[in-house]
């Protein structure tokens, strides 16, 4: 047994690890290598991931897998009734990759609509955004406010207004083109023809959708140091120079959020189209993919080939943005 007196003033000497009391953390540390719930688990962050991914999976995962099960059936209210399914594989996809009308309407309807929202709405949004930023901060905040009613308006109502605006009879267009003796009194409809149908319902979603634009671009230009555009002009570089060489590749990664959600929110537009006149199937020239999907499903009762249409537009909107982000990756390697 160790010698416990020790010599008076003498420090007394370092436990040695016999001396030493058990310690009781010891077993815990133990139990959590064993369960493998320690701090560097690579099980821990998944378990609390867990309850927000169950949720994503019931409500976003499973109805996406219902349509593709879906898309791959005859499904007709005979089905819905008898409850039975009528398993055709591909057929659906072979019928709509093999229609004509696909390719020379309803996906040029899409494809070019969606695009001209997109350039428009980011162009747009983005003017905005440098003017407020050249506000003082009480007219900043006067001005973000009145644009966002715009955003705050829904799509229903929205539309409304800009349909009323072109009505070819009592519609603000057609009275100020009449009191001007451009047009006769109910001789011109817009909503007819393709092109001006498109046209009315591009600055209806581009009214709709800039303003989020607008503040997502503002608040990244806030974040930019005035020191650098201060710099620029003491170097001679003009407004538009300052953009592109300061500007722009800042808020590159601002653009490409912006570019990616309008792109989603434009290819799927449903409400702006189906609620003008014609557009909810009085007029066939008109469609475009999501509108053509719910007449295939609700209207005619065909909710296999409903469903494929929409599988079609979920591939292409999955398409663009793996392609936009690669090509933003290489930019950002170079």
């Amino acid at each position: 047994m160790a010698d416990l007196r020790a010599a008076p003033g003498a420090s007394p000497a370092p436990a040695t690890p016999a001396d030493r009391p058990p310690s009781s953390t010891a077993p815990t540390a133990v139990r959590r290598r064993r369960t493998g719930l320690g701090h560097r688990s690579p099980l821990r962050p998944w378990l609390l991931l867990a309850p927000g991914l169950v949720v994503l999976g019931v409500l976003l995962l499973w109805p996406l897998v219902r349509v593709v099960l879906l898309s791959l059936q005859d499904y007709g209210l005979r089905q819905i009734a008898s409850g039975e399914s009528n398993w055709i594989g591909l057929q659906n996809y072979a019928d709509l990759l093999g229609d004509s009308y696909l390719w020379t309407t309803v996906l040029p309807n899409t494809v070019l609509f969606a695009l001209a929202c997109v350039v428009l709405t980011v162009a747009l949004g983005t003017a905005v955004a440098l003017f407020l930023n050249t506000l003082s901060g009480f007219w900043r905040g006067v001005g973000a406010t009145a644009i966002m009613v715009a955003w705050a308006v829904p799509a229903i109502t929205g539309t409304y207004v800009w349909v009323w605006i072109f009505d070819p009879l009592n519609g603000l267009v057609a009275s100020v083109l009449e009191g001007v003796g451009a047009i006769e009194p109910g001789t011109v409809n817009w909503f007819t023809e393709r092109l001006s149908f498109y046209a009315i319902a591009t600055l209806n979603v581009v009214h709709h959708g800039f303003p989020f634009v607008a503040i997502t671009v503002l608040a990244g230009l806030m974040t930019i140091p005035h020191e650098l555009h201060e710099a620029a002009k003491v170097d001679g570089a003009t407004a538009w120079r300052r953009f592109w060489a300061i500007t722009a590749p800042i808020l590159r990664p601002v653009f490409a959020v912006v570019t990616i959600l309008s792109t989603i929110w434009d290819f799927k537009v449903f409400t702006q189209i189906y609620l003008m006149p014609g557009g909810n199937g009085g007029n066939k020239d008109v469609f475009n993919l999501g509108v053509w999907s719910y007449i295939q499903s609700f209207a005619q009762g065909k909710y296999g080939m409903g469903a494929a249409i929409a599988v079609l537009l979920t591939l292409i909107l999955l398409g663009i943005t793996l392609v936009y982000m690669r090509t933003l990756f290489k930019e950002e390697e170079l």
